[in-house]
C-alpha cells in the first residue's frame, strides 16, 4: 500500500493552482471531468510519481462545500491510497464495519476504487484505489508521464491528521487498511510504501482532518523563498489551500 494522492480543497481554485506552480515548481494539471458527478472542478498536479489535487465547489450542497464552512475554509479533504487488491482492501473495510459510499471498477478492472465514509475512519476521506499496472495512474489524465518536473518537488511522502484523540484515530486507519500503528515522536503513525501517516493533537484550532502533508523537495529553503513571496509561508511550513506542507530533503 502506497500513499499515491493528497486532495485539498479550495474555494478559490485559480488562486491555489497558482501557489502550487509558483511553489512547488510544477507546471501541469490535469482538469479531469469525473470529478464533475460530485459538483466539483478540479486540477491535479503529478509530484514525480505522486499527485496533489485541489478541488473546490462549482455548485450547492457539495461534500467539499460543507467542508469548507464546517473547517472555516480551504483545508485538507482526502487521503487516496494505491493497493494491490481491491477486492481484499474492499473487504477489510467492510469486515471493520466501515461503510463505502462511492465504488468504481473501470476499464476491464483495471482500474477500481473505494471511498471510505469519513465518519467510519475518522479525519478525511480515505479511498483505496487499485491500477493495473502498478505504475499508473487514471486520475492524473492520459498525459501525465509526459509533464513530470522534479527539479523542485521530487514527491508527497506523508500525510498528518489531525485528531481529538490521536491514538484511537491512528488504531481505526490501521483497522480499516489492514496496516500496522504505533506511537511517535508527537502521536502516533503508520508506516506505508515511500512514506508514512501521522496522527497528532489537533494544533489549529479548526477540529479533526488533514492538515499537514509531506513533499519531498531538492531544496527546503529555495521553495520557502517562493512560499514567503507570496505570503503561504507560516513558520518553516509552506501553506497551500490552507493545508500546511511539511518539506522534506531530497
Amino acid at each position: 500500500m502506497r500513499l499515491r494522492q493528497i486532495a485539498l480543497v479550495g474555494k478559490d481554485l485559480d488562486a491555489a493552482e497558482a501557489d502550487i506552480r509558483a511553489i512547488l515548481g510544477l507546471d501541469y494539471a490535469y482538469d479531469d471531468p469525473g470529478v464533475g458527478k460530485f459538483g466539483l472542478r478540479n486540477a491535479v498536479f503529478p509530484v514525480g510519481e505522486t499527485f496533489l489535487e485541489v478541488v473546490s465547489p462549482k455548485q450547492e450542497g457539495t461534500t467539499a462545500g460543507r467542508l469548507l464552512e464546517r473547517r472555516g475554509g480551504d483545508g485538507g479533504y482526502m487521503v487516496i491510497l494505491q493497493v494491490p487488491d481491491i477486492a481484499a482492501a474492499r473487504a477489510r473495510v467492510t469486515a471493520a464495519g466501515a461503510r463505502i459510499v462511492e465504488q468504481w471498477d473501470l476499464h476491464d478492472g483495471t482500474v477500481a476504487m473505494a471511498h471510505i465514509h469519513p465518519r467510519d475512519i475518522g479525519g478525511a476521506i480515505v479511498s483505496v484505489d487499485y491500477m493495473d499496472p502498478w505504475e499508473r495512474w487514471e486520475w492524473g489524465g492520459p498525459v501525465w508521464r509526459e509533464h513530470v518536473k522534479t527539479d523542485t518537488s521530487v514527491g508527497i511522502v506523508g500525510a498528518e491528521l489531525q485528531a481529538e484523540n490521536p491514538e484511537a484515530m491512528a488504531k481505526r486507519w490501521a483497522q480499516v487498511l489492514g496496516l500496522e500503528t504505533g506511537p511517535a515522536t508527537d502521536g502516533w503513525r503508520i508506516g506505508i510504501e515511500g512514506g508514512e501517516l501521522r496522527f497528532v493533537p489537533i494544533r489549529d484550532g479548526r477540529g479533526e482532518g488533514l492538515g499537514r502533508f509531506d513533499v519531498a523537495v531538492r531544496d527546503p529553503a529555495a521553495v520557502r523563498a517562493a512560499a514567503r513571496a507570496r505570503g503561504k509561508l507560516e513558520g518553516e511550513d509552506v501553506v497551500l489551500a490552507g493545508t500546511r506542507v511539511r518539506l522534506v530533503a531530497s
